[in-house]
């Protein structure tokens, strides 16, 4: 097959992923072979790329938000037959016996593996994953639209909840991608007033097109004070500034799976009257399905823009320079 291959990290301006030719993978007992139609593009494939998590030592095929059909099955599997379209995200494997998976919170799960950084990802032609580890995508989405729901929808709403945000309160979003794009509609479903702070003058007028009460580039012309806030920029400087447009007793979540420092906080503004930062740590297999869930009866609509799977560079640099409104998303 053809894949995308990343043989050491290096900056995105170098254009690191090569076009080539790689063996086919064959699925093990419990896994199935997806033909990928799609595969999102995400910040944390950006973060493998770059060398921003730590790099494994060996060549890897990023893409995480796969969706495509099953078209080839190993032993012991039940869930889906050939043909069947389905989607992986992140979360690829987890032990299923330490403390945490026992407890629900298998995202925490020490030995825990993910799609396109220990096992091979979604650029390219073909991917297995472990089929208790992937989800049945509902008919009323594209390929295109459906990809961005596997991360960038999951992780978006693993964070919604962490922010503690309920129907009818007022919800701040820091950075205005992928995720953000898609959580807006389900806070408007929710009847939440939302907030959207973000620098690109495209992004606020998405936002806006989404819903939004107000977007602007300073969070201190916020209109009042938010129930809960949800940070979805790589930048630890906004944490105080989102800490003081926050209410008392107010929740901030944290969606990156990486964050630049967090500069010094004043205990009294930022923190005391009973704030919370909440740090967002992957998804659990019942964040996807109940995402999932929630985005097709809304439904959730997620703007993308498509590129060719060889042009896999260039789509990465342009998420990485705020070039991209909404989604993008790989194509085959």
């Amino acid at each position: 097959m053809r894949a995308m291959v990343l043989k050491a990290c290096a900056p995105m301006e170098t254009k690191p992923l090569e076009w080539l030719e790689v063996d086919d993978p064959l699925p093990g007992p419990g896994e199935v072979r997806i033909r990928v139609k799609a595969c999102g593009i995400c910040r944390t494939d950006l973060h493998v790329v770059e060398g921003e998590l730590p790099s494994l030592g060996r060549p890897v095929i990023p893409g995480h938000q796969i969706v495509g059909l099953v078209d080839s099955i190993g032993t012991g599997c039940r869930r889906f037959k050939i043909d069947d379209r389905i989607g992986a995200a992140w979360l690829r494997q987890t032990c299923g016996t330490c403390v945490f998976c026992r407890s629900g919170q298998e995202n925490l799960c020490e030995n825990a593996r993910f799609t396109g950084y220990h096992a091979p990802g979604g650029y390219a032609e073909y991917a297995v994953v472990p089929e208790d580890f992937a989800y049945p995508i509902a008919p009323v989405f594209s390929d295109a639209e459906a990809a961005p729901l596997l991360c960038a929808g999951i992780i978006g709403y693993r964070s919604l909840r962490r922010s503690q945000c309920k129907a009818g309160d007022t919800l701040a979003l820091y950075g205005f991608g992928s995720s953000a794009h898609i959580v807006i509609q389900i806070a408007v479903h929710w009847g939440c007033t939302v907030y959207a702070v973000t620098r690109g003058e495209r992004h606020r007028r998405l936002a806006l097109e989404l819903g939004a009460k107000w977007a602007g580039s300073d969070a201190e012309r916020l209109p009042a004070p938010a129930d809960s806030a949800i940070i979805f920029a790589p930048a630890g400087n906004l944490v105080p500034v989102a800490l003081s447009r926050l209410r008392k007793g107010g929740t901030l979540a944290l969606a990156g799976i990486y964050m630049t420092d967090i500069p010094g906080m004043n205990y009294e503004k930022h923190l005391f009257y009973e704030k919370n930062v909440h740090s967002v740590t992957a998804n659990t297999r019942e964040d996807g399905m109940e995402l999932l869930r929630i985005a097709a009866s809304i439904p959730i609509r997620p703007q993308v823009q498509t590129f060719a799977v060889q042009e896999a560079n260039e789509a990465l640099l342009k998420l990485k320079n705020d070039r991209i409104e909404g989604s993008g998303v790989l194509v085959f």
